[in-house]
């Protein structure tokens, strides 16, 4: 319980800073139309992704009672639709060839660690809902 807790938290804190680096990025003034757009489309699945893993970490605090298995579920949809907003983060990237590579590269660099840190959260609630 402890370890999934811990990993959600983490998950949620590198979602949090990820999103700021983004948002920062977006705004910069020396963007193309196609970067800037894509960057936008990025920050609101990120902030999705936020709203999913901070409503599975108050999911875990009220884990008790007969509904645990309910529950657990809940937890597992929120932090698998975290890492798939996460994922859909880079699709405004990869689909445009003549974006930037440098803003491509930094992105998915971004991308790959939190969704890494997202992946561990899920596959650790996912062990103690199977316990």
């Amino acid at each position: 319980m402890e370890l999934a807790n811990s990993a959600l938290t983490v998950s949620l804190k590198g979602a949090k800073s990820t999103t700021n680096k983004i948002a920062k990025m977006s705004k910069e003034e020396s963007l193309g139309a196609a970067e800037a757009h894509a960057l936008t489309d990025c920050v609101e699945n990120m902030e999705d992704s936020v709203d999913e893993l901070q409503k599975s970490l108050l999911e875990m605090k009220n884990l008790n009672g007969p509904d645990f298995e309910e529950k657990m579920g809940n937890v597992m949809t929120w932090v698998s639709a975290a890492l798939t907003d996460e994922d859909t983060c880079m699709d405004g990237f990869q689909e445009n060839s003549a974006m930037n590579a440098k803003v491509k590269a930094t992105i998915r660099n971004y991308i790959v660690n939190v969704a890494q840190l997202t992946s561990n959260a899920l596959a650790l609630t996912k062990n103690l809902s199977s316990t």
